[in-house]
This record gives C-alpha cells, structure tokens and sequence, in this order.
C-alpha cells in the first residue's frame, strides 16, 4: 500500500546526506517539508524536491513544533558528531510524538550496539525511545558510505596515494548513501518496511589495500596505499570531544584500526530488487565529474 499524500518531514533537508532523500521521495509523488536551519538554504531545497521548507534548529523545540504541523512521517538523521546526540535525538521523538506524526524512519547506524564507538551507541538509546514512542518506525543501519570519499579525491588524484588514519588491512563494507536514500523513501511511501532494522551494506569487503587498487584501475595510473601520520590524527579529533572527554572520532579511528566494519550486502539488494550501487561505479562518477560538483 503507497502512502503519497500526507506531509513528510526531512529533517537536514539541506545536508549531504537528506538531501538525497528529498528527490527520491518527490520522485514518488510524496509532499515533503524540508526542515533546514538557514532560510537562504530554502531555494535549493525545493529545487531538489521538497514542495515546502521549515526553518528550525534540533535544539529549538518551539521551532521543531511548528514544523511538525500537519506532518505525518518524519526522516531523521543525526548530524555527524553531533553534541549531545542522545538528548537532541530524544528530544526530536518526543516532539514528533506529541504532534501526531505517524511514521518516524531513523538513519542510524551499522551496529548501534557497538559501546566503544560513541558516535554508534548514541543511536541505540534514540531507536529506543522510538519504538517505546508507539509510532510506527524504520531503523535504517548503512555503514560507512561512499560519499565519504568526495573530500579526499582531489588530493588522491593529486598525490597518487589514499591514507586513512587506522590500518590499511582491516576491512569494511560501504555503502552508497543514494541506494540508502531510495530504502527511506520506500519506508516513508509504502508499509512494507515497517518495524523493520535493516543492515544496508553494498558487495565487498575492501581493506584500504584493496581501495587503492579500485581507484587505479578506475584512474588509470597507481594509486598507493598510505597512512596518515599521528599527528594528522590529532589534527583530525581535535575539538570533537567536550571538556575533559576523548574524542569520538580518536575511539572510532581505534575501533577501525583493530576490527574494521563489516556488514552483509544481501537485505539492501532484496529491498531494492537489485545490485546495490558499486564502489567502482562511485570512483567513475568522481572521475567524470567537475571538481566543483563533487
């Protein structure tokens, strides 16, 4: 059953992750309200889909109130890091709740059960005060996603090598965030996904070894394995953890280094009814396009 009239809210409409989902949901008809915290960034939402915007802040209730006005569904995902993730996540499934919103689909994370990694535990106290919400939910769980790369492809092009702060041999599964996209706008469209927790992960498990021989085979020339130094860490982590705790990004930097992250590819491929999008094909797109797009 296709649900397309009501009002969805996506909250982040104008991140780089939500805003992928916009179009997939105007591309099935649904109205979306894109929740955006500038209002100069309205244009460009609704240019991406949205039929209306919201200006509002995840830390300001009242202005999260009116945007939930005549909202059934709500998509929402965490900004990376975020402080106080736990309480502004709550705080968000508290509000929906109380103006009656429906369906709440949650993009969290590949296993939110992970305790050492902070920015995953986070997600696990969230879901929970979904389910106990009564709404009917989706907790979307992708890995580590494709798009990540974007921000380093000009200096790999540049440099002939890829480095990454933790061990070039453990392995992870990826996904490209526009197939996670599609599987939200399904949750939001049609019922066949409720109370659902799905692992999204694309086919392969890549250590950064691996990595590097994809983007030579795509660019045509080596590309190196490489690691970033310990003081480029530092420079990475600093200022990401509050007063007198340690970094979230230095703790999923070690978890990395010694376990890696690993997923299965086979429920985003039943989902979607096909192969989920390749790294390979992601690495030709970055290829083909201006630097300025990507």
């Amino acid at each position: 059953m296709t649900k397309t009239k009501s009002t969805i809210l996506a909250i982040g409409a104008a991140g780089k992750f939500a805003s992928l989902v916009v179009p997939e949901l105007a591309k099935r008809g649904a109205k979306v309200r894109g929740l955006i915290r500038d209002a100069k960034q309205g244009k460009s939402v609704i240019k991406n889909g949205a039929a209306e915007v919201a200006v509002g802040d995840l830390n300001d209730r009242a202005s999260l109130n009116a945007a939930l006005k005549g909202v059934e569904s709500v998509f929402y995902i965490a900004p990376a890091f975020i402080p106080n993730e736990v309480a502004i996540g709550k705080g968000m499934v508290e509000a929906a709740k109380q103006a009656g919103v429906r369906r709440f689909v949650f993009s969290s994370v590949i296993d939110p059960i992970l305790g050492a990694l902070i920015n995953h535990a986070a997600k696990g106290p969230v879901e929970e005060a979904i389910m106990a919400s009564d709404m009917e939910y989706t907790f979307l769980h992708p890995t580590l996603f494709f798009q990540n790369y974007a921000q380093a492809w000009s200096t790999v092009v540049k440099t002939g090598s890829y480095a990454e702060p933790w061990s070039a041999e453990t392995r992870f599964s990826r996904v490209d965030y526009r197939d996670v996209a599609e599987v939200a706008a399904i949750a939001l469209t049609e019922d066949r996904l409720n109370f659902g927790t799905f692992e999204l992960c694309a086919e392969g498990n890549l250590n950064r070894k691996d990595v590097a021989v994809l983007m030579s085979e795509v660019l045509g020339r080596k590309i190196k394995a490489a690691s970033l130094s310990p003081e480029k860490l530092a420079e990475i982590s600093k200022g990401r953890g509050g007063k007198n705790e340690p970094s979230p990004m230095k703790a999923m930097f070690d978890w990395y280094d010694a376990h890696g992250m690993v997923g299965n590819p086979l429920i985003l491929r039943a989902i979607l009814g096909r192969e989920p999008r390749t790294l390979r094909a992601y690495f030709e797109e970055l290829v083909a396009k201006p630097r300025s797009s990507r």
